[in-house]
Parts: structure tokens; sequence; C-alpha cells
């Protein structure tokens, strides 16, 4: 068994590079070098570390799972732009190149989907799952066991608890921009009840990226540029 503490490192590197590079090199590079050396690190990590990772595909039909997840992934679009357009200023709204949208459109739309739910819904929120199923059966130290006693690839399909659903969804949120947690909130509840509801992560996976994809366009389309 590879335990919980051996895989962070393989589910937790593509977002930390993503997220290193924007903060480290954003302010010194254009967003066109910011988001292609994104795409390249990541797309790296993620094959690097592809043998570590729990399975994708869950009990049932991952054609069904494709379907809802585009039809989730639209609802979960309406639901970001409700719940974000109070605290975002129309003023605020620059247009990117067509270069850099380009290259932010393919990392939003394919590889933010992929990295982001294999750690949020396949590591955090099992992890927590572990976590707390020890803490109920009175462990003295249930984080210990939880990260080097179990592995979160054993978790069943579908399986969960409220804490589970609880500290992957805060987890999710501490990832956004301050003004966009209420958004992100109801955005990690949804991604939570659709692995519940259809025990893979391929309806996850397939909603945030049409989600992602449907913001860059109606973004594009609507010059409402405050939104991305």
């Amino acid at each position: 068994m590879v335990s919980n503490r051996q895989l962070l490192l393989p589910y937790a590197a593509p977002y930390l590079a993503y997220v290193g590079i924007a903060s480290l090199l954003g302010p010194h590079v254009s967003d066109t070098v910011n988001y292609l050396l994104r795409i390249i690190a990541v797309s790296v990590l993620l094959i690097w570390a592809w043998r570590w990772y729990c399975p994708l595909k869950g009990p049932h039909s991952p054609l069904t799972s494709v379907i809802t997840g585009i039809a989730a992934g639209l609802a979960g679009l309406v639901l970001w732009l409700i719940l974000l357009t109070p605290f975002v200023d129309p003023d605020d709204a620059a247009a990117w190149s067509s270069t850099a949208f380009v290259l932010r459109l393919l990392s939003a739309g394919l590889l933010v989907p992929v990295f982001e739910e294999l750690l949020m819904r396949g590591f955090l929120f099992r992890l927590a799952l572990q976590w707390d199923i020890e803490r109920q059966n009175k462990d003295k130290n249930p984080l210990h066991t939880a990260l080097d006693r179990r592995s979160v690839n054993d978790v069943a399909p579908g399986q969960w608890s409220w804490m589970a659903v609880a500290l992957s969804t805060l987890a999710f949120t501490a990832g956004h921009q301050v003004y966009e947690w209420p958004a992100a909130v109801a955005y990690g509840l949804l991604m939570a009840a659709l692995w519940i509801y259809r025990r893979d992560l391929i309806v996850c996976i397939v909603a945030h990226a049409t989600t992602n994809i449907g913001l860059a366009c109606f973004v594009y389309f609507t010059g409402t540029w405050q939104y991305w």
C-alpha cells in the first residue's frame, strides 16, 4: 500500500506548480508566457504522477457520467455567474490578447479540471473521509492513521461523509480569490454531490471543464472580462 503521506506529493504537485508559476512569475512575464509555462509544467507533472492516481472511472457508465457532467457543468456556470455578479466590477474588464486567451482557455478547459478534481475530490475529500472515520472510531491520533496507514486510492467509489464534504469544499474555496468565495462554496458542494451521485471522478472533471470552457466563451463573446 502506498500511504496518503506518500501520495500527497503526486496529487498536489500539479496544483502547486500551477499556482506557483502564477504567483512567482505572474508580475514578471506576459500572460502568454505565464500560461505557456503552466501548461508545460503541469502536463509534465501529470504524466509523471499518473501512476499513483486513483481510477477516474466508477461502477457506472462513463458515457452517462460525461453527459451528466456536461449538464451539471452548464448549471454550475449559471450558478457561478449569479453568485459572482455582486462582487465583480464591470469597469475592471480588460480584454486579453488572442494568444493569451487561447492558452488560458486550454489551461482552464483541459488541465485545471483534471489536476484540481484529482486533488480536491480524489485526494483531500477522501483523506478527510478517512480521518473522519478514524475520528469516529475513537482513534487517539486519527490524522496520523489516515496519513500513514490509509490510502485514498482504497476509498470505495462514492463513499462520503458530511465532514469530507465540508473540508474538501473549504479547501476548494481557499484556492480562489476572496470575492469568489460564495460561488466557490456552491461549486465545491456541487462537485461533491456529483462524486456521491455518480461515484466517479469523470463526472466531476467533465463538469468542471464544461463550466470553465463555458465561462471563457461567455466572457469572450459578451466582453464581460470582469468574470475572468
